[in-house]
């Protein structure tokens, strides 16, 4: 009578064991087979336009502690840059600090427009405080065009300046775009216009 109650008890246990281990197993195949599907993969600005229309950015070294500003200026209307922020058809979006009041180690600051009007526009580059002494201190800059929201933004112009001294205030790009917002020929140049100060011309 005892090896029956024995033998009962073990048999029990194995099924009681068979059973937790299946639905273990059930629950760990559907964990598998549902973990690619709770986080797909993000796709890299697919579907995210760009804003503005003409779209200026300057760069420098992420190693460099500088204050460099951008500065801009739209056919007839005022300069934009950190202590003008928005005119009528420009807006600095990032006014960077170099290593102040950043949480992230990027140099980079940007302006957009709303709309393209004809005519002259201006690029600068200004560097306002060096805390680095890492002079001379390169700049990249480049504008953008977009003409229609549904058209990817087209780089038009791309250079390099060198900043050799704190105050140094230099003009990138003085270009014309006609209403449709193409580059007019022949109007690319680079003599100097303050943009900053309050003799403008």
């Amino acid at each position: 009578m005892q090896l029956l109650d024995d033998l009962d008890e073990d048999g029990t246990n194995t099924v009681f064991r068979d059973v937790i281990f299946l639905a273990l197993a059930g629950f760990v195949a559907m964990v598998l087979l549902l973990l690619p599907h709770l986080n797909p993969p993000a796709t890299a600005n697919e579907g995210i336009p760009a804003p503005g229309n003409v779209i200026v950015e300057i760069s420098w070294s992420d190693k460099i502690d500088a204050d460099v500003d951008l500065w801009v200026q739209a056919p007839g209307d005022v300069p934009v840059g950190y202590s003008n922020k928005g005119g009528l058809l420009f807006n600095l979006l990032r006014d960077d600090l170099g290593g102040q009041s950043d949480v992230t180690n990027v140099n980079y600051e940007v302006s957009y427009s709303r709309g393209i009007e004809s005519g002259e526009y201006v690029v600068n580059v200004h560097l306002y405080r060096d805390m680095s002494n890492q002079l001379p201190l390169p700049v990249a800059v480049s504008v953008s065009v977009k003409s229609s929201p549904q058209v990817a933004a087209k780089r038009i112009l791309n250079t390099n300046i060198l900043l050799k001294h704190q105050g140094q205030e230099t003009t990138a790009f003085r270009f014309e775009l006609n209403q449709q917002g193409k580059l007019v020929p022949g109007s690319v140049h680079d003599l100097p216009k303050p943009l900053r100060s309050k003799k403008r011309t």
